[in-house]
């Protein structure tokens, strides 16, 4: 949790607008589709939403008995799941509560939804999939010890990168994947069976992404690591260890993945090798939500900050302070970031202009390094094409230490 009211001065040069028509604390926050509308869930019970561009309250959805632990859009609908064990589907505009889905014993912890399906994870230690039209269960996903908490639907044939969005369901492949504070992580076929177990973690599981190919699972804990599986055979590929405190969030970004931690830091790491490229510091409590956006990591934290920072370089570019509790969720669009707190307040912030407009561009100096590492790897590759001279174990390995760093410095020029 935060550290009560914050006593530096607010950062006024970078705030737009704060909204305070939430009663309470504002849990969770999610973008639609086309980036014009926010949906907020609170303490108060009550979701909201909100326009990206006058930042106004544009709709107030009622109806829950206990606070909001999750917000989601789903095509011309919104959906909020509550610690009130159910599930609501609201109409965008008219505000009305067109279905109630009731079946879950306990708290509502997460969403997702695919084609007219709507998944959802809680902790009474299941997973149901529910008809989105119609409301029916049917299907439970049982075998978890304790509770149920993040929960990814995966199209192996599909787009899973972070805003993709499934059409259609194919019974046949797609899969859901359920992480829990049993420290394990289930795939499941859409019939309910459990196909792969992910054991491994020494500590609850709580947070989980993929590759956008769907072939490869990550999975974060409270153990301080995260740990990478081929979803197909449930093969533990390799473990991203680093942080010293428990994975709070994950976020998937080509051949890097960002990790938020209890450890106060932030991570970049190289996926197909599991190395750290770059540690984002500067936090003084957990790092409790991020997003990644053209070049810039941005970070909500339990010291009621929000930060901007060069996701290449690691520096720190923008502290945005004006939040009296900690950021449960981040959002960016058309050059601002939303901040929703637990001090009942969501703030908008100008986050334009934190790299040079050119971000994704290779410089003159860094193009003339290219070059010279492409005229490098065919001098390698030459070099690979000789017959073999009884190379020793020494150098063989240094030579594909440097192959190692290579690519990594290919993939860190990605970013």
């Amino acid at each position: 949790m935060g550290s009560g009211g914050s006593k530096k001065k607010q950062d006024t040069n970078s705030l737009i607008k704060t909204c305070t028509d939430h009663s309470a604390g504002v849990n969770c926050m999610s973008l639609n589709r086309d980036g014009t509308l926010l949906i907020t869930g609170s303490e108060d019970r009550s979701a909201r939403l909100w326009s990206t561009q006058s930042h106004e309250c544009v709709g107030v959805l009622t109806g829950h008995a206990d606070y909001i632990t999750c917000v989601s859009f789903v095509d011309n609908y919104a959906v909020t799941a509550s610690t009130d064990k159910t599930i609501r589907k609201w109409d965008l505009d008219t505000c009305d509560c067109v279905l109630v889905f009731t079946g879950h014993s306990s708290i509502v912890e997460k969403v997702v939804a695919a084609g007219g399906l709507l998944f959802s994870s809680s902790y009474d230690k299941t997973a149901r999939c529910w008809q989105f039209d119609s409301g029916e269960c049917v299907q439970t996903f049982v075998g978890h010890k304790r509770a149920v908490n993040p929960i990814l639907f995966v199209a192996p044939d599909g787009d899973n990168s972070v805003r993709s969005y499934h059409e259609t369901v194919d019974s046949t492949k797609d899969l859901v994947i359920t992480g829990s504070l049993d420290s394990t992580a289930k795939a499941w076929s859409l019939d309910g069976k459990c196909k792969t177990t992910f054991k491994g973690h020494k500590n609850a599981i709580l947070a989980m992404a993929v590759d956008r190919q769907g072939k490869t699972l990550f999975t974060g804990s409270m153990d301080s690591t995260v740990m990478a599986w081929t979803i197909e055979s449930g093969d533990h590929l390799r473990s991203f260890e680093g942080h010293q405190g428990g994975i709070i969030c994950i976020e998937i970004s080509n051949k890097l993945m960002y990790t938020g931690s209890s450890d106060h830091t932030a991570r970049c790491w190289v996926v197909d090798f599991g190395d750290c490229t770059r540690e984002y510091k500067g936090h003084k409590h957990t790092v409790s939500s991020m997003a990644f956006h053209e070049g810039v990591l941005f970070t909500g934290s339990g010291d009621n900050c929000a930060r901007a920072f060069d996701a290449k370089s690691g520096a720190l570019k923008r502290t945005y302070r004006g939040h009296g509790f900690i950021i449960n969720a981040v959002a960016v669009v058309d050059g601002k970031l939303f901040t929703a707190s637990h001090d009942g307040t969501l703030k908008v912030w100008n986050a334009e202009n934190l790299v040079a407009e050119d971000w994704g561009k290779p410089k003159k100096d860094e193009e003339d390094k290219e070059n010279k590492r492409r005229n490098s790897n065919m001098d390698q590759q030459s070099y690979r094409s000789r017959p073999s001279t009884g190379m020793s174990e020494y150098d063989r390995r240094s030579r594909e230490k440097i192959e190692q760093e290579r690519k990594e410095r290919e993939v860190m020029d990605m970013v």
